[in-house]
Formats: structure tokens, sequence, C-alpha cells
């Protein structure tokens, strides 16, 4: 069975740091790229960052680009997105998606809220 979960959302204040990890499992990770994605309350889904089959491509959303990182270990069949200078605006449930530029298989989804 093809599935993935994310796990490392939380409370944290604005300015804090965070890392979500999203763990594969039931296909081969090492052939696929990966990619996160938020969606906020009111508003829709959104690519955050994406990362390829080998690491060597990353995609980035100008919102937070410089704060975020996007980076994987084919090993543990893990991607994971560290999270840095936090605001209110990344408030969203974020998801881990199977694919790079389209995206096939997704998380259940961890709720991040970055408030004060």
């Amino acid at each position: 069975q093809e599935q993935l979960v994310e796990s490392g959302g939380g409370l944290v204040h604005p300015g804090g740091s965070l890392r979500l990890s999203c763990t594969a499992s039931g296909f081969t990770f090492n052939s696929y790229g990966m990619s996160w994605h938020r969606q906020a309350p009111g508003k829709e889904r959104e690519l955050v960052a994406a990362i390829s089959y080998g690491g060597g491509s990353l995609r980035y959303a100008d919102s937070v680009k410089g704060r975020f990182t996007i980076s994987r270990d084919n090993a543990k069949n893990t991607v994971y997105l560290q999270m840095n200078s936090l605001k209110p605006e990344d408030t969203a449930v974020y998801y881990c998606a199977r694919g790079y530029q389209t995206y096939d298989l997704w998380g259940q989804g961890t709720q991040l809220t970055v408030s004060s």
C-alpha cells in the first residue's frame, strides 16, 4: 500500500523554526520527486517546495524562499521541510505529496500554527 505520513507540525511563535517530516512506504521512494504543499483556512492548496528524485533540482514558492529548505534522505524514505523565521501567514495544514511538478499521492496533512 502506497502511503505518505507527515509529522512534526505544532504551535510555534513568530520567528521560530520547525521541521516537518514525511515518510513514504509502498513504493520506490528514490524514483520520485517529492513536494510539500499547504492549505490555509479559506484558501486554495499551494505548492511550498519540491525536490527532484535525486535532490539535484529544487523549487520554492516565492513566499518561502530563503526561509524554508526542502531536503530528502532516500535511505530513510523521508522528505523534510525545514522552516525558519516563521510568520503567522505560514499557518496552514501542510501536506506531503509524491511528485515534482504533478502530484499523484498525498499524505493526510499536519497542522502548523504560528502565533504568539
